[in-house]
C-alpha cells in the first residue's frame, strides 16, 4: 500500500498561516502568497496537496475558495480540499473547479444524514474530519463540541465513507509528536481509509505514523515543514521508506 504525504496549506484572510491547537489567537504567517506556497511544495515534490480555508471553517464564509481554486490550477497534483464545507453546493464547487477530494467537517457532525447523501452522489471523492480533543469532537473551527468520535466513526462507517481525516486537537500545531496510539485504535475502528494529522515533529514521527496501522495510510503535515525541522524530500523517503 502506498503511502501520502500532504503538506498542508491553511488559508486565512488571504495569507498561509499555522495555528496552534486551532486557535484563531495564536497564529503564525508562513507565506503571504497560498498559492506560492503551495507551488513551493509541489516543486519539491509533493504528490497531493491538504488546502484549508480557515475563514470558512470558522465562520461559514468561503472568503478564501478562489485561492484554493487558484492553488488547484497552479499546480499538477490532486488537492484534498478542507473548511467550511457545509453543504452539496460547496461539494459541487470544489470538486468542479478541480479539487479531487472534499473534506466534511462541521456539517457531517451536525447532520449525519448529509454524510450518507453526499456519499451517495459523490462516493470517495469525499472524506469525513474528524477533529477530536481526548475522545470528544470539535466542529465549527474546534469552538463547539460535536460529538464522540467512536460514535461517529461508527455512524459514518456504516454509511460507506472510504476515508476519514483524524486531526488530534491537542497535538495539532505544537510540535510535541502525534498521539500513534490513538490513531491506532481509530484506523481499528473502522474499516475505511485514515489520514492522520497533528504533532509532526520529526521523521520519526512519521515513520511511526506510516507504521501504526494498516488502514492509516496517509499523513498531513504543517508546522514541522514550514518550521525547517525536516526538508519535503526528506519526509517522503521516510515514509515511502517504512
Amino acid at each position: 500500500m502506498s503511502f501520502t504525504l500532504y503538506p498542508a496549506v491553511d488559508i486565512r484572510d488571504g495569507r498561509a498561516v499555522r495555528l496552534l491547537q486551532g486557535r484563531a489567537d495564536a497564529e503564525t504567517v508562513e507565506h503571504d502568497d497560498p498559492v506560492a506556497a503551495a507551488r513551493r511544495w509541489v516543486d519539491q515534490g509533493a504528490s497531493w496537496l491538504h488546502v484549508v480555508d480557515l475563514d470558512a471553517a470558522f465562520t461559514g464564509e468561503a472568503r478564501n475558495r478562489h485561492l484554493v481554486r487558484d492553488i488547484v490550477g497552479a499546480t499538477d497534483v490532486p488537492v484534498q480540499a478542507s473548511g467550511g464545507i457545509r453543504s452539496m453546493g460547496d461539494i459541487e464547487d470544489a470538486l468542479g473547479f478541480g479539487a479531487s477530494r472534499v473534506v466534511v467537517g462541521t456539517r457531517a457532525l451536525e447532520d449525519p444524514a448529509f454524510v450518507a447523501d453526499a456519499v451517495g452522489a459523490f462516493g470517495d471523492r469525499v472524506a469525513i474530519g474528524l477533529d477530536a480533543q481526548g475522545t470528544t469532537l470539535k466542529a465549527r473551527g474546534w469552538t463547539q463540541e460535536g460529538g464522540d468520535l467512536y460514535a461517529a466513526l461508527r455512524t459514518f462507517t456504516r454509511m460507506g465513507v472510504a476515508r476519514f481525516v483524524f486531526t488530534d486537537i491537542d497535538r495539532d500545531g505544537t510540535l510535541g509528536g502525534p498521539n500513534v496510539a490513538r490513531l491506532a485504535e481509530v484506523a481499528q475502528a473502522t474499516s475505511a481509509r485514515v489520514t492522520a494529522s497533528g504533532g509532526v515533529a520529526s521523521l520519526d514521527d512519521l515513520r511511526a505514523i506510516a507504521q501504526s496501522h494498516e488502514r492509516v495510510d496517509g499523513v498531513i503535515v504543517g508546522k514541522a515543514l514550514y518550521a525547517g525541522r525536516f526538508t519535503l524530500p526528506e519526509a517522503l523517503e521516510a515514509v515511502t521508506c517504512h
